[in-house]
Parts: structure tokens; C-alpha cells; sequence
């Protein structure tokens, strides 16, 4: 995995970062769609500094990498494909954010699913995210794998570029607010009672970095970009 990268042109250049460029990039889905609102924004799209407000003052996008990779534990294909990964600064203290673009799309597997006949690196990748996020075994089936991931992301990417907070965000495009149910039930492991988008929830306010999750309304405008 590459650690050098390239500064993009326009919303254009997102697609060849993607698993499937041609299959991903399409008109009203969330590759495209959440390529050309970041593109647009020129900085941070409103809804997500707005989201982000109370981590502080003044914020400034330092980066955005989209299609972001984070490599994990267990499995030959352990890496976590994030669609953007922000470094957020506010004042003197900097964030790592995880974003994870949704139209209709659904958050995939379940972890019952996703742990049918599993092997044992899956088995261990769940343990260690587990304790990443203070999270105790067994989880509940129903929860959706990707959260999970994209959550550990974050707090990985928080470790390495040593920021003060991991923050995951769901930045959906969806006038339906679909599968908002499946972010509810995923905050509710942590005992925070998710009722409304664009509030940012404390997971683990007390942990090193403090873990943060959020569902972001982005401008259904951009779906016909």
C-alpha cells in the first residue's frame, strides 16, 4: 500500500481510487455524489463542519484523501477501504475523521453474516477491533460489519497521526434517511441513544484519542452531478 499520494483535479479524479471504477462511479450513487460535494466545498463541506463544531473552533481540513486504505489484523484482504479520510484541525488540537458516503446503499453484512464459517484471522480482526473500541464478546448478530470497521479506522489513523480524537461519520445523501436504523442500533453498543442525524455522539469520551461517531445530511444537489 502506497504512501505517497497526489492532489486531485476535480471530482473526476476520485474514481480511479475506487475497487471498481466502472461499476462504482455512477450518477446518484455515493462514490460520485460524495466526490463532487468534498470537491465543492473547497475545504470542509458545511454539513460536516458544522457536525464537527463542538471539537472546537475554527476549523481548517488540513487533508482529504479519498478511497483511503487502513490495514487490519486477520484474513488476507485486511484492509478497511474508506471513502474519505479528513485530518481536521481546530485551534491546537487535530482529528482524524473517517467518512463513509451512503445514498441507498446498505452498510453490507451483518456480523452474524459476516461470521458464518469464519475463519480464524476473522475471528481475531473482531477481537482486536473490539478492544480497540472497548467494545466486550460476543456482539450482538445484527450489527453492521462496515460500522465497525470504518469506527477502527479511525481510531488506527488517530494513533498513527497522533491526533487528539477519532471521529467515524456516516455522510448520507438520502432524502429517506436510509438505514439510519443500522447507525441507531450501532451506537446503542455503546450505550449512546442515537435519536436524530447531525449530532456528534462521545462513544469513548474518555478514551486515548476520544472515539466519536456521527450521521451527516450532506446536499441531495449533488446527486445529478
Amino acid at each position: 500500500m502506497s504512501k505517497i499520494y497526489k492532489p486531485t483535479a476535480g471530482a473526476a479524479d476520485w474514481q480511479g481510487f475506487l475497487a471498481d471504477p466502472k461499476k462504482q462511479w455512477r450518477t446518484g450513487f455515493s462514490a460520485k455524489t460524495l466526490a463532487h460535494c468534498w470537491e465543492a466545498a473547497n475545504g470542509l463541506p458545511t454539513e460536516i463542519a458544522s457536525i464537527l463544531g463542538p471539537l472546537g473552533a475554527d476549523l481548517e481540513l488540513l487533508l482529504a484523501l479519498p478511497e483511503h486504505k487502513v490495514a487490519l489484523p486477520g484474513a488476507a484482504r485486511g484492509e478497511s477501504q474508506n471513502d474519505v479520510f479528513a485530518l481536521v484541525r481546530a485551534g491546537g488540537r487535530t482529528f482524524a475523521v473517517m467518512v463513509e458516503g451512503k445514498v441507498s446503499e446498505p452498510f453490507g453484512e451483518t456480523l452474524g453474516d459476516w461470521l458464518q464459517n469464519a475463519s480464524d484471522g476473522k475471528r481475531y480482526r473482531l477481537a482486536f477491533m473490539s478492544k480497540l473500541l472497548g467494545l466486550t464478546l460476543p456482539l450482538p448478530n445484527d450489527i453492521r460489519y462496515q460500522l465497525l470497521h470504518r469506527t477502527a479506522s479511525a481510531v488506527i489513523e488517530a494513533r498513527r497521526f497522533n491526533t487528539d480524537a477519532a471521529v467515524m461519520l456516516v455522510h448520507s445523501f438520502s432524502a429517506e434517511r436510509k438505514w439510519f436504523e443500522d447507525f441507531v442500533r450501532f451506537g446503542s453498543l455503546f450505550g449512546v441513544s442515537v435519536t436524530t442525524p447531525s449530532e456528534l455522539f462521545a462513544i469513548r469520551d474518555n478514551a486515548k484519542p476520544a472515539i466519536y461517531i456521527g450521521w451527516v445530511c450532506g446536499d441531495c444537489k449533488f446527486l445529478s452531478a
